[in-house]
This record gives C-alpha cells, structure tokens and sequence, in this order.
C-alpha cells in the first residue's frame, strides 16, 4: 500500500510542477521614503513613493531591496517595506510558502539587532509614525555632540583605517 501511496505522490507532484509560476514579489510601502540609485544613504534620488503603495520587489542587497514603484525604480532601505505576496498569486504559492518555512501571517524569519524582545513580540509588531518621529526628536547635531564631549572631558581619537585586503565587505 506504501507503494501506491509513493506513486500518487510522485504523479501529484508531477502535475504541479507545470503549474507552479514564480511571480514577482510584491511588497507595501510602510512609510514614505525616497528610492535610490543605488543602495546608499547617500547615494542620488531616483524617485519617492507614499505610504500603503504597491512596489515590486526586484532583489535584496543586504539591509536594501530593489523596488519598481508606480513612477521609478530604485533601492530603498529594507524596513521601509512590507514583503509578501506575488503578482502571480496562486494556490501553488501557499504550498510553496509552508514547504519553505515562511508560512504565516507575520512571516517572520530572521531579524538583525534585536534583544530583548519576544518572537510573539516581533511577530505582533507594526511600525508606529509617532513613535519614529518621538525617535527622531532626540536627533543631536554635531556642535550639541562636541559641546557634550567637551564638558566630559572626553578627548577625539584619530584612528586609521584598515588596509584594504581586495575581499568583500561581507
């Protein structure tokens, strides 16, 4: 009976695998923030999108995603976006999702930086505008910096930089 169970596995699989489309990911702004070109704080705008637009994930670079907005294409930080579903939705998708590990609601699989919070707690969490901007409030520029150093005591250390090996950041 095994056998004929291993055989009806093997002819389903069979039948999905033509059916099984990888469409593009799509994602939601979470904020408004600047696309650029490319993934640099700093580097030249290439475009902006709005709060709750629809973009299309092109490619991860570290803490970067690739994104195709309404009006532009460029690189916008990674916590700018909610990731989740395809162009191409399908029943395949789901069961492509569970096999993966990336099943659920909050599809929460690794986080960077993070201590002292729960994995409910990361899963329950949702991005709160005031408390960015609370964040944002205590934002200090670089004379408040010195003047606080200097009323420490505190010295400014020149340090060299490490010598380039030709390997990669990573």
């Amino acid at each position: 009976m095994t056998i004929n169970f291993k055989k009806s596995a093997l002819v389903l699989l069979a039948l999905l695998i033509p059916c099984i489309s990888v469409g593009a990911e799509m994602g939601t702004a979470l904020k408004a923030d600047t696309l650029r070109k490319e993934p640099y704080a700093d580097a030249k705008t290439s475009g902006s999108f709005a709060r709750g637009d629809k973009v299309e994930v092109i490619t991860k670079q570290g803490a970067w995603l690739k994104v195709k907005a309404a009006k532009s294409t460029g690189w916008v930080r990674l916590l700018s976006v909610k990731r989740g579903s395809t162009a191409t939705a399908n029943q395949t998708a789901g069961i492509l999702s569970v096999a993966s590990g990336r099943a659920g609601t909050g599809q929460v699989v690794a986080t960077t930086g993070v201590r002292g919070l729960t994995e409910e707690e990361l899963k329950d969490a949702k991005f709160d505008e005031a408390e960015v901007k609370s964040l944002e409030s205590y934002t200090q520029s670089a004379a408040q910096g010195q003047k606080f150093a200097k009323a420490g005591n505190l010295k400014a250390i020149k340090l060299e930089y490490l010598p380039d090996t030709g390997g990669s950041a990573q």
